[in-house]
């Protein structure tokens, strides 16, 4: 019987998602859908599967892996300060800045969490309903990053100030609440012993952290398909912090979060973390969801009046405890946005199920409020992804346009004027002549300035953008306009120069500021070349479907990882790589480098995000 529940249980590991994807079934997170299937298949249904020691091994392993593959999602870039140096166009371009950067909101957003879900674990304690007050509290705090992740991904806003706000959300409620069960554990648990002894733990994964820092330099020499080193090392933090967990009186689910968290820092590549995930995603975590549901009897538990009450009340406490976060998100969103903000995080299942299975370990829950615990988050994964998306709407607050300054009109400037404004563009054209102006002001968004004088367009703001171009035929004027925006901190200045003997004498000025310089005579043999060469490229350029992006390569997980492994590799076309200078043709089995300059092409609306993954300091 124990082999039949294993092989049952595979298969359904196997086929849900077939069926999800056969139906469309894409509003339920996946986790979700197995933990149904799971009830399906145990006592509250068909009573076709039993737990086995075996099963049981693979479920517990499921779990660790999991709590890894979590610490492995923080992002913590999200928390590095802000340059203590900005630039003269940062510093005043800051007077316009929201009043609160995500990391603020973030912080005060889940500051709310905890003090509602401390007042309702006082509710649930006072009226008789569980009496846990530290553990009811705990639960109703908790967020599913991994249902976060989903429905930002699936609306391409991660790399928006409104889903870094509510990734950065998810990760306190993930990482805040891993400390405050390992506290309550080794306060209440019947093993526990000092707290101070946790210590030990942080000292041994900072002491991993230290010696393998140029691990993944040094693997990459020798790792094989028969070796498989950087998976080894994953495996080897897991058990090791998770046994010293135990040891110190914590739970094994600390350390293997912990692990995921030094792990990610050795920064591995994409291609490491796509096998780690194919191990946990592929095996082990199914398997824990499929068990979880398959050991809640919800026959039993609705024939009980108590569990009958204590259900609505977990679902509504789960909600009530996220409501802060609108009144936080209305701080600088709209109010269909807020709400969006609001309910995506009050979707939780993955940490309730950890928290549940500790909880029930340490036998200070009984089976049917660990029931109700566990519905009402499910019903929380079902309503909160369902209201997002009815109510998130993109808007220029979500994701702020990418201002761009032409000075100078002429048969270029405005077409590309025209097409940009069509995007994530705030564009802008400027020219000194008053019948230029009058020809074309009603085919762009073009303004008569006064003068050319550098100083009085820094004066007046003509330079406060993100990307400006010096597009006038005059090359002193181009040189002069250049080198002040570049000066005063904008940062991509594109001029160009059709007289050689100017851009001769001023060129290494100009490349040394960091001037991005072309001329219409070298644009014109480059995309003859590329029509030659590459004629898709050119009839994506000519369609002006998709758009083509520029970037250089600094995040480091991305580095060493090949092309056709990058988690966004069927959403780009990478047409070249520039490395030391010279171009390199990809081929999917390319290795990307720190520091490779990137020309992709992308949709609208995803390329974006996308330069955001490859150069998040961009």
């Amino acid at each position: 019987m124990d082999s039949i529940s294993l092989v049952i249980v595979l298969l359904a590991a196997l086929i849900t998602p077939l069926i999800m994807a056969r139906f469309h079934i894409s509003m339920l997170p996946t986790a979700v859908v197995e933990i149904l299937v799971g009830i399906i298949l145990g006592p509250s249904l068909f009573n076709i599967v039993s737990d086995s020691n075996i099963l049981s091994i693979l479920s517990k392993i499921g779990v660790i892996v999991l709590l890894f593959l979590s610490g492995m999602e923080i992002d913590f870039s999200l928390f590095k300060p802000k340059s203590k140096n900005p630039s003269e166009l940062e510093k005043k371009s800051n007077k316009n800045a929201p009043r609160f950067s995500s990391v603020q909101l973030a912080f005060m957003g889940y500051t709310t969490v905890i003090i509602l879900s401390l007042i309702l674990g006082y509710f649930c304690k006072l009226s008789g309903l569980f009496s846990d007050f530290w553990l009811a509290s705990i639960l109703f705090a908790t967020i599913s990053p991994g249902v976060v992740i989903a429905a930002l991904k699936e609306k391409d806003v991660t790399g928006s100030a409104f889903g870094q706000t509510i990734l950065l959300i998810a990760a306190l409620g993930e990482v805040l609440l891993i400390f405050a069960l390992t506290i309550y554990a080794s306060v209440f648990g019947k093993d526990s012993k000092s707290l101070w002894l946790i210590l030990i733990l942080f000292v041994v994964a900072g002491f991993l952290l230290w010696w393998f820092k140029r691990f993944f330099k040094f693997s990459d020499q020798i790792n094989k398909s028969t070796t498989q080193i950087d998976i080894r090392l994953a495996f080897f933090i897991i058990v090791l912090l998770s046994t010293i967990a135990v040891f110190v009186g914590s739970e094994d689910i600390l350390g293997a979060f912990i692990g995921g968290m030094v792990y990610k820092l050795l920064q591995p590549s994409e291609t490491t973390k796509d096998r780690l995930d194919s191990i946990g995603y592929g095996l082990f975590i199914p398997v824990f969801f499929i068990m979880s549901g398959v050991g809640l009897n919800v026959k039993e538990l609705l024939s009980n009046p108590a569990t009958l009450i204590l259900i609505p009340v977990f679902f509504a406490s789960y909600i009530i405890s996220k409501l802060g976060l609108y009144p936080i998100f209305r701080l600088r969103f709209n109010k269909r946005n807020s709400l969006a903000g609001m309910a995506l995080p009050s979707a939780t299942i993955t940490m309730v199920l950890a928290i549940l299975q500790v909880a029930k370990g340490m036998k200070v829950i009984t089976s049917q409020q660990s029931g109700a615990f566990l519905l009402a988050a499910i019903i929380t994964c079902i309503l909160g992804p369902l209201v997002f998306n009815k109510a998130f709407k993109v808007e220029p607050e979500t994701y702020p346009k990418i201002k761009v300054n032409f000075f100078g009109v002429n048969l270029t400037t405005i077409p590309v004027a025209q097409q940009l404004s069509t995007g994530w563009y705030d564009v802008n054209v400027y020219t000194d002549n008053e019948e230029h102006y009058r020809s074309y002001n009603s085919q762009a968004n073009v303004h008569l300035v006064d003068k050319l004088d550098p100083q009085f367009l820094i004066k007046n703001g003509y330079f406060d953008c993100d990307i400006t171009v010096m597009a006038y035929f005059d090359s002193e004027t181009s040189y002069e306009l250049a080198k002040a925006a570049k000066k005063y901190g904008v940062r991509r200045v594109i001029a160009r120069f059709e007289n050689r003997d100017v851009l001769d004498q001023h060129k290494k000025e100009l490349l040394d500021l960091g001037v991005e310089i072309y001329n219409n005579l070298s644009v014109n043999i480059a995309m003859l070349r590329e029509l030659i060469e590459v004629p898709s490229t050119f009839k994506m350029i000519e369609s002006n479907e998709s758009v083509l992006h520029e970037v250089k390569l600094t995040n480091p997980s991305l580095a060493n990882t090949t092309i056709k492994s990058l988690p966004f590799s069927n959403d780009i076309t990478i047409n070249e790589i520039f490395r030391d200078h010279q171009p390199l043709h990809p081929t999917g089995n390319t290795t990307l480098m720190l520091g490779d300059q990137i020309i992709f092409s992308a949709k609208k609306g995803t390329g974006i995000q996308i330069r955001n993954e490859f150069n998040p300091d961009e």
